[in-house]
């Protein structure tokens, strides 16, 4: 591997090497990744096929205290809406129990999902590069290796634009909340939430011209910075939120006034529009 490749995730071949592993999870997080993997085996039994870690531990960056526990489960079969809460249930008792993490979440998804062509530049390349086997048959295997192209970036991240409306819906609903620390704890969340994904979307909007692929939210935000100056202060400034979130309610209101429609033309009109899914004809 080049020194040039290595810096931005690709391997010798220029391929988007796969982040993270378990030799780099840090040895405070290692009780709690155990307790992951003994806790989803007894929840799911002979319905799991593969589990993994992704996020800030396995890259080992994460920061007592501050990181939250990110899984993804892989099943034999479609979840169920009781998998899901099933799921909820668990990294919340794990939250509980170790004070290491801060919050976090369990995707679950049916193999045959993760492996289908629809998922392949999506959910596929979010587990064969993006997640780390902890346990089962690591499902990149089946899956093919992927370059930093206009086609990952479109099925990636390319589905802005109707995130927006239901983003809109959240922020109204925080703002309703009856209780102000539950209102200022779920908007703080939302700028969290919404600040990385922004941010991961601008990135992959410049990604097949930088052609190299971080997960990192500050580097995410320099290269976008780098093809985009008259909006790199907004992403960097969305990038030292991903990280330190407020409640600020003004910054909901530029993401979703300003900074997002903006980032959402400007996408669609450089790599398109995503493939639709099926839930997408359904959901509110």
């Amino acid at each position: 591997m080049t020194d040039t490749a290595a810096v931005r995730g690709l391997d010798a071949q220029g391929y988007i090497a796969r982040e993270g592993s378990l030799a780099r999870v840090p040895a405070v997080f290692r009780p709690v990744v155990a307790a992951a993997r003994e806790r989803l085996t007894d929840l799911f039994g002979v319905r799991l096929h593969s589990a993994y870690l992704y996020g800030s531990i396995p890259r080992g960056t994460a920061r007592v205290g501050r990181s939250d526990l990110d899984l993804l489960a892989a099943l034999h079969d479609e979840p169920a809406e009781a998998d899901h809460a099933g799921a909820r249930a668990l990294v919340e008792a794990l939250d509980a129990e170790f004070p290491q993490i801060e919050g976090g979440g369990a995707l679950l998804y049916g193999r045959a999902r993760l492996l289908s062509d629809l998922e392949r530049h999506d959910m596929g390349f979010f587990v064969a590069c993006l997640c780390t086997p902890l346990l089962g048959h690591d499902l990149a295997a089946s899956l093919p290796r992927y370059r930093p192209d206009t086609l990952l970036a479109r099925e990636t991240n390319g589905d802005l634009g109707l995130l927006l409306p239901r983003w809109r819906e959240r922020v109204a609903r925080a703002g309703d909340a009856g209780d102000v620390s539950d209102s200022e704890h779920t908007r703080r969340s939302l700028v969290r939430y919404m600040s990385r994904h922004l941010v991961r979307t601008a990135f992959t909007l410049v990604m097949p011209r930088w052609n190299g692929w971080s997960s990192d939210l500050r580097v995410m935000a320099d290269v976008f910075a780098g093809y985009y100056p008259e909006r790199a202060a907004q992403v960097r400034a969305a990038a030292a939120l991903g990280y330190e979130p407020t409640g600020d309610a003004a910054v909901l209101t530029a993401y979703l006034d300003d900074l997002g429609p903006w980032l959402a033309r400007e996408y669609t009109r450089v790599h398109g529009t995503k493939a639709a899914r099926p839930e997408d004809a359904t959901a509110s």
